[in-house]
């Protein structure tokens, strides 16, 4: 995605400390969440398959099932902290795969976007 298509997208896409915005970013081993509120500009709730909790139970760090997985404990630890409505940024990426996962995961925890 050029740099003056990114602008335009992330314009539309942002968060408030009501709806805070998640993103997501995707690398060839891992995948990364954040809960991020773009108004005061701090990271509220941060997930990956990095995480000490998820290394364990997890296989392969690349696939489907670890990215449910980051999905489903962002959206624990977000209703911890109170969130419960969220704004999904996917970067431009598309909507399937490895994105898709996490999103569904997340959504069968209890977070709504």
């Amino acid at each position: 995605m050029n740099q003056r298509n990114k602008k335009k997208f992330l314009k539309k896409v942002n968060g408030s400390s009501q709806r805070p915005r998640l993103t997501v970013y995707r690398s060839n081993q891992h995948i990364y969440a954040q809960i991020i509120d773009d108004i005061k500009g701090n990271t509220l709730v941060q997930c990956s398959t990095i995480d000490k909790e998820l290394k364990s139970d997890i296989n392969n760090s690349s696939n489907c099932q670890a990215s449910a997985a980051v999905g489903k404990l962002i959206a624990s630890r977000a209703i911890a902290k109170g969130f419960q409505k969220v704004i999904f940024d996917r970067h431009g990426k598309l909507y399937h795969g490895r994105i898709k996962a996490l999103a569904e995961g997340a959504r069968e925890n209890g977070l709504n976007f």
